[in-house]
This record gives C-alpha cells, sequence and structure tokens, in this order.
C-alpha cells in the first residue's frame, strides 16, 4: 500500500514573476481562530496593544476538516521543461558535495507574490476568511486552490513554474497602515540521501515527497498545540546585530535602518506515510526531535523522512524603523495583541513538477550535494523567469480591504424609481 503511494509522488517548485505580475496584490483572504480572553490575557501581559479589532486579522474560528488520503494523478507541466532548464551556472558543473554534512540540500530564491485574506488549506472555497497572507511561489494561489489548480495555473515567483507550489505566511504589518513585503525569501530543501544508515536509525525509510502534501507549521492557531518548526527573528546588515531573537521587537531593536530583518522557519521533516492533509492541518507530519530516547528521530506515528524545508523571508528596514512591526495573525479583532512575532507560522502546498522533483531528490539529496540557486545537480539548473531583484520595488502597499468590506460600510441607497413616478 504505501510502496504503490511512494509511487505516486509529485514535487513543488517556484518561479520568478515578472514586474507587471509582481505590481498585482490579491485582496481576497481572511481568517483562523480566536482565542479566548483568558488566553489573550495570559499572553498579552505586560504588551501594550493597538488598532484591537483591526480589519485584517482573523474573523471566524475554522472547523477541522477530514483526513486525505487519495493522491492525486500526476499533472504535467503547461510549459516545455526543456526549455525551463539551462546549464548551471553557464556550464554543466556539477555541484560539490554537502560532506561534512551528512545531508543534501537544494536551494533556490523566492520574490514576494500576492496578498490575499485566502488560505486554501485551513478555508478551503472560503475567500475572505483568513488573516492577511503574504504568497511565495505560485501567483494564483488562492482560498479555491488545489493540487490540480496550482499545476495548471498561475506563474510563479520562485524561479519558473517547474515549481507551482504555493507557500504563504502572515503579512508583515509597519502599524502605520501597511504591509512590509520582504526583499526576497531564500527556500532550502535537506534530507538524509536514501542510503544513509540514519534513514532506519531515525525513521523507517528516508521518502519522496507525496504529491498533494500539504501542511502548516509554526505557531497553531486551530488547536493552540506547541509550536513547531522553531520560528524566530533575525538581522542582516551593516550594522545588523545578528542573533536569534523570539519576537519581532528584540529583532527590530538590534535592525537598525539600512538593514535587512529575517524570518526564519521550518517545516516538517516526517510524515506519517498515509494522509496528505489531516483534521487540523498537521497531525499527519511532524518535526524529527530528541524524545525520551537522546538522538533525533522521527516519532512513531509519523517514521517517514520526508525532505523538509527551511523559509526565510527578508525585510529591508527603511527610515521608519521596524520597532512597530508585527504579523497579521498577532491581532485578533476584538482582543489584545499578542506579542509582535509570536504567532509566526506558515503555510505550505506542493505543486512541483513531477520529473523535476524527482531529479533533484535524486541528485542534490541522494547524492549528497550542496545545490543552490536552483542548481538540479544533474548540470542543469532551473532558468530564471525575467530579472530577480534582491530588493522589491514595493516594500510598503497599503493594507488591502477585506472584501466584501466596504460594500458592508457603504450606505443603502433608495431604490431608483420609474420614469415619471414619485419618489416615496
Amino acid at each position: 500500500m504505501y510502496r504503490r503511494l511512494i509511487i505516486a509522488v509529485s514535487l513543488l517548485g517556484c518561479a520568478a514573476a515578472t514586474p507587471a505580475q509582481r505590481s498585482l496584490l490579491r485582496a481576497d483572504e481572511a481568517a483562523y481562530e480566536l482565542r479566548g480572553p483568558e488566553e489573550v490575557a495570559a499572553t498579552t501581559k505586560g504588551h501594550g496593544s493597538h488598532n484591537v479589532g483591526s480589519q485584517h486579522g482573523d474573523q471566524v474560528r475554522p472547523q477541522l476538516s477530514e483526513d486525505v488520503l487519495e493522491v492525486p494523478a500526476s499533472i504535467p507541466s503547461t510549459g516545455r521543461v526543456a526549455t525551463m532548464t539551462t546549464p548551471s551556472w553557464g556550464t554543466g558543473a556539477i555541484p560539490s558535495t554537502a560532506a561534512p554534512d551528512n545531508v543534501g540540500a537544494f536551494r533556490f530564491m523566492c520574490e514576494p507574490g500576492q496578498i490575499s485574506y485566502d488560505d486554501p488549506i485551513v478555508y478551503p472555497n472560503q475567500p475572505g476568511k483568513s488573516h492577511l497572507h503574504q504568497w511565495f511561489g505560485n501567483t494564483g494561489g488562492n482560498a479555491a486552490s488545489t493540487y490540480k489548480s496550482l499545476r495548471t495555473t498561475g506563474e510563479s515567483t520562485c524561479v519558473n513554474t517547474l515549481n507551482r507550489s504555493a507557500y504563504w505566511m502572515p503579512a508583515m504589518l509597519d502599524g502605520k497602515g501597511h504591509v512590509v513585503r520582504p526583499d526576497y525569501v531564500v527556500i532550502y530543501y535537506k534530507r538524509y540521501p536514501v542510503t544513509s544508515p540514519e534513514c532506519q536509525r531515525q525513521g523507517k525509510e528516508c521518502v519522496p515527497l507525496p504529491r498533494g502534501l500539504r501542511f502548516v507549521f509554526g505557531y497553531d492557531m486551530v488547536s493552540n498545540g506547541k509550536p513547531t518548526g522553531g520560528g524566530s527573528f533575525n538581522c542582516d546588515g551593516p550594522t545588523a546585530r545578528p542573533g536569534h531573537y523570539t519576537t519581532i521587537t528584540e529583532a527590530a531593536a538590534n535592525c537598525p535602518t539600512g538593514n535587512r530583518l529575517g524570518a526564519s522557519i521550518g517545516a516538517p521533516n516526517c510524515w506519517d506515510g498515509k494522509r496528505l492533509d489531516s483534521p487540523n492541518h498537521r497531525d499527519h507530519v511532524g518535526h524529527a526531535g530528541y524524545g525520551s530516547w537522546g538522538y533525533l528521530r522521527c516519532d512513531s506515528r509519523h517514521p517517514y523522512i520526508i525532505p523538509g524545508f527551511t523559509m526565510i523571508a527578508w525585510f529591508s528596514v527603511g527610515p521608519e524603523g521596524a520597532k512597530d512591526w508585527y504579523l497579521s495573525s498577532d491581532e485578533m479583532p476584538g482582543m489584545g495583541r499578542m506579542p509582535a512575532g509570536s504567532t509566526f507560522h506558515a503555510d505550505w502546498f506542493g505543486a512541483w513538477d513531477d520529473d523535476v522533483m524527482s531529479v533533484w531528490i535524486e541528485h542534490c539529496i541522494n547524492k549528497l550535494l550542496s545545490c543552490s540557486g536552483g542548481d538540479l545537480g544533474n548540470g542543469r539548473q532551473l532558468k530564471q523567469t525575467g530579472t530577480f531583484s534582491w530588493t522589491t520595488p514595493r516594500r510598503l502597499v497599503a493594507i488591502p480591504p477585506r472584501p466584501g468590506a466596504a460594500a458592508a460600510r457603504a450606505p443603502a441607497t433608495a431604490p431608483a424609481t420609474a420614469k415619471g413616478s414619485a419618489a416615496p
């Protein structure tokens, strides 16, 4: 059964958007979960709050979904795959080994995509029900996204459409009515080679990412469980004071104007071998840990080791500084502000081209190579769509209105009367 499931695997990816595509900002998503007053009082004690009841926070409590077990059929890329790769670094060179590290790595860069109030994992087919999100990868991602729609529609801000996966996180807000868009995002997948003894020591087997897999990781806004993924904040630049900061406020105090503030979080690397999604969008996957056994391994409920990825979004700190920055999920309508960045989490819905994912797993991962820049490890490299920019052209954009909000606030108008009739 499991073997048949693994045969039906597919991978996820992203491509860079054109300047015109980057200028399009969506505004069609909205909510997750409302914390109880006791929880808010406990977590916000000693932290100031303003703009309570904001229009960009969560609006309703999500309903738990059902397990997803059926693996979708493979869907080939809509473009010519051969034209979307190029000789690695212009020469076809093979990457160097990742040793002495014991995991292979596949890295690439993404530019920021759409901003919207959608979440196809937590609120499928319910546009406008989530807090405001910043997307990366598939530019067509929205509340109605499925594996099929991601594989067949949308451009990509992660190199090109061979990776149509969708990645999203809470939007970064500046406290002055703007979304702070990141300059770029670094994503890297890592896993033990399939022949490594660690595959059996730390689990049952090292396997590819199953086609159709999706999950949420980081702060648990659905079931209030322990945060996963080790989310943290950092600073990089000429006058930065780098560190492993637990809140945006701490990072901002060490990240003056002219530097970049980073938000880093790690995706699950363990899987139960059966489900592509679970009711709370977390229970089918897990993170390797030390537990009571004293060495790193996946737990017994998630014994299959998959390529896990780390996502790091980097935001330029402008003249206004970053001391007032916070995430859209830090603030729920009618409730106090959570410490800035304390609700950091991310979502992922895989939609890689099957063949391309097989290539980077076979070469970068299984041959213990250190692949970067979309290098596939076989002498080929993902070809950048458009021109990659290290600085986003639109760093600050107005927080978009929630869909329907304008209509709800508009005063009612009197119905039109027939020509020649008297108004009531």
